[in-house]
């Protein structure tokens, strides 16, 4: 469509740096460089080349590769060759001072006036970039010149300033083959006294223009200055200008590219953030960009409902949405089931998956980026069931913030566990960055290219002819073998924290054994507990200045729990079925003797009596401090915590008496005149009765000498009370 025009970052800027006539005065500066195809290093460089104004030739674009594995092998004589057929044109000028570095994984951090002011202090024709190896050829180690102990004493290819005509004359000196290695053959030139005499050559020893990193990461710091940020080399106390991620660095080196060229600052946080960003939000319908929406269900987890509802209520058009559904355990069948039902028809199509097809995980990944491109969508969304993207705007945000894959940050509530590593180690598992904190805790907001993400994120359409089978590896997880992969081809994965999107839910060892098994979430996931579970009004009665019902004196009622725990609670001991019998004996007690009887089920028969423990401590102990001033008991005590069944045919009332608490909580289950007829609580000291009970509310009061009370009949249907006596 004419008013929507995807494009992957800054594909009209790459185009106004492809510039071969330019007018040259005296010192005047050229950065030249090799890139064959557009990636995400190479737009990374041309933001940094870009933001300082320099003026940059790109050779190569388009071209076939020939110069072999570079980041693995010896070789890239492509370079040479490529750059003796460009710089042929520049071989007569006297003045011209060309500076060539790598773009894949280079940044700048400064502009021309700090390039030749640091060139021209090296009072030399032309300067190489050193560091520590001596690659390839390592018995070449002791033909170089002496060094300090601080200072790099062997030659690196990827970067190199010089005059022009010195250049042309060293690159060509003699033939190299295209497979040869570039390094090699300029060290072969260097280490020649007469030819290093000839263009009196010198290495940066100190990287005051040049900094590679392969072996330099515990030496180089990024600092701040105002809006500015720069690379600090401590062991020369220099302030490098071309940072080189070169060797088996690329993660570390693009967790430090996220604050060069100003990408972060201290002082302004994320100014790459708001550069090569688009807009949808405001088109219409029928022109937003096609996404294929797939959601994976591999384990058993908690809280499927609500990650489906949120899902569905993403803002964004479902007729240009495609749905693909892979559910890989039969425990969820009956959650997509519900939502198919409910919203399958809404979408644009859909492609689902069951357990019954025994399509494997890594298989079925794959296969949702052979949908996706079948489809021609412009983007894949994919989301496992416990990443729950609670913002209905999180689609439409990170298309937006356009780049090729983009994850949003997700943490578990309270814990530091997330959806993103911010490094790896050397054998590609997790290692935690300086800044990982920082980044989970939103004290440094921004977008961060990582090593590893996974749970939700977004890719780009243009990727899935690049990355099919991504998802396959022999001994090794899908999202690892997802994240090596783009690792591999050089596709870098960002995860924003810019807003909160979403959060984990922690789905480690869960039982699937009850009825209701979110109900037993409250210990493992409070967060996703509290939203389904609390009250929508609970914490008005904690505010200030809010004033606590009172039907009868000393005896306080607020809302606690909602409708869905209320029914949830019910079902789930319905279910169970382990009713006592409202007999005085009852070996479920300490002492096997019961003095007021009543038919109950005891929160430990259901599995719930540590939860339920930690729901006093949480939610009940701060309305009881609220209510009885002055009363502090930390953590409540209960021994007696159960649901009380009343009903005609059975047990229809409870005779006066005193609770053994210090304060007593009834939460009512079901609705009086909808569930039952008659019921309710008398406190007789003072003749006051509560009868209209509401759902999911709480009645506190104090359980010994003031309080005697009674259970009032219950004349038709079936009525449930939650009781604990706190504090015996």
């Amino acid at each position: 469509m004419e008013s929507f025009k995807l494009v992957v970052f800054m594909n009209t800027l790459i185009l106004s740096f492809v510039s071969y006539s330019v007018a040259l005065t005296d010192n005047e500066l050229k950065l030249i460089t090799i890139a064959t195809d557009v990636t995400d290093g190479f737009r990374r460089y041309l933001r940094s080349t870009n933001k300082y104004g320099l003026d940059v030739e790109v050779y190569g674009m388009g071209q076939d590769w020939r110069g072999g594995d570079v980041a693995n092998h010896a070789g890239g004589g492509h370079k040479v060759n490529i750059l003796k057929k460009e710089l042929e044109k520049y071989k007569d000028q006297e003045n011209l001072i060309l500076m060539f570095t790598d773009s894949y994984d280079v940044v700048l951090t400064a502009g021309k006036a700090e390039i030749l002011e640091k060139f021209n202090k090296f009072n030399s024709r032309v300067v190489f970039s050193a560091e520590g190896f001596c690659w390839p050829d390592p018995s070449l180690a002791e033909s170089y010149p002496q060094v300090k102990p601080n200072e790099n004493r062997y030659l690196n290819s990827g970067g190199y300033i010089g005059y022009a005509k010195d250049l042309y004359e060293m690159i060509t000196h003699r033939e190299i083959k295209d497979t040869d290695d570039d390094q090699l053959y300029f060290t072969n030139i260097f280490l020649d006294k007469t030819l290093r005499k000839k263009w009196s050559m010198k290495l940066d020893v100190k990287s005051e223009i040049f900094q590679n990193m392969n072996g330099a990461l515990d030496d180089v710091t990024i600092k701040f200055k105002s809006e500015h940020s720069f690379a600090y080399n401590e062991k020369t106390g220099s302030t490098p200008i071309v940072v080189h991620g070169n060797g088996p660095i690329k993660p570390e080196f693009n967790r430090f590219s996220n604050y060069l060229a100003d990408g972060w600052t201290t002082q302004s946080g994320c100014l790459a953030c708001k550069e090569d960003t688009i807009s949808i939000r405001n088109l219409k319908d029928e022109e937003f960009p096609t996404v294929l929406l797939s959601l994976f269900f591999e384990r058993p987890s908690p809280f499927a409902e609500e990650f489906l509802e949120r899902i569905a209520s993403q803002k964004y058009p479902k007729s240009r949405v495609d749905l693909f559904i892979h559910n890989n355990v039969e425990f969820h069948n009956k959650d997509v089931a519900n939502f198919l039902e409910k919203y399958n028809d809404l979408y644009r199509s859909a492609t689902i998956l069951m357990p019954s097809d025994g399509i494997s995980e890594s298989a079925a990944r794959n296969w949702a980026i052979e949908v996706c491109k079948q489809k021609s969508d412009q983007y894949l969304f994919s989301a496992d069931v416990y990443a729950q993207i609670t913002d209905p705007d999180a689609l439409i945000d990170l298309i937006e913030q356009n780049r090729t894959v983009l994850a949003p940050t997700l943490t578990r509530p309270f814990k530091l566990w997330s959806n993103f590593w911010g490094a790896v180690n050397r054998e590609g598992w997790y290692a935690r960055s300086e800044d990982y904190i920082d980044i989970v805790e939103r004290k440094r907001i921004g977008l961060w290219n990582v090593p590893y993400i996974t749970s939700a994120y977004l890719i780009h359409g243009s990727l899935m002819k690049d990355i099919r089978d991504i998802f396959a590896m022999e001994n090794t997880e899908p999202d690892m073998a997802f994240c090596i992969g783009l690792r591999k081809k050089g596709i870098f994965m960002y995860a924003t924290n810019r807003k909160t999107l979403g959060h984990l839910v922690d789905y480690d060892d869960m039982d699937t054994s009850h009825l209701h098994n979110d109900l037993y979430q409250l210990m493992r996931n409070p967060y996703d507990w509290e939203l389904k579970y609390i009250h929508e009004n609970y914490s008005q009665s904690l505010e200030q200045d809010s004033q606590l019902e009172q039907p009868c004196p000393d005896v306080f009622w607020m809302p606690i729990v909602n409708v869905k725990f209320c029914d949830e609670l019910v079902e789930e001991l319905e279910h169970l079925n382990q009713w006592s019998g409202g007999r005085h004996e009852d070996p479920r007690l300490a002492g096997g003797y019961e003095n007021v009887p009543t038919v109950d089920t005891h929160m430990r028969q259901a599995g719930l009596e540590e939860q339920w423990l930690h729901f006093l401590k949480v939610f009940v102990s701060p309305l009881q401090e609220k209510a009885f001033a002055g009363y502090h008991s930390d953590p409540p005590r209960s021994i007696m915590n159960f649901v009380v069944r009343y009903r005609p045919d059975e047990q229809d009332r409870l005779r006066p008496h005193h609770d053994s608490s210090t304060f007593t909580i009834n939460i009512a289950l079901n609705t009086p005149k909808v569930d039952f007829e008659g019921g309710g609580c008398r406190f007789l000291r003072y003749n006051c009765s509560v009868t209209a009970t509401r759902k999911g509310w709480m009645i506190m009061h104090p359980g010994r000498l003031t309080h005697y009370h009674e259970g009032l009949v219950v004349t038709k249907g079936v009525r449930y009370i939650m009781i604990s006596f706190v504090d015996p």
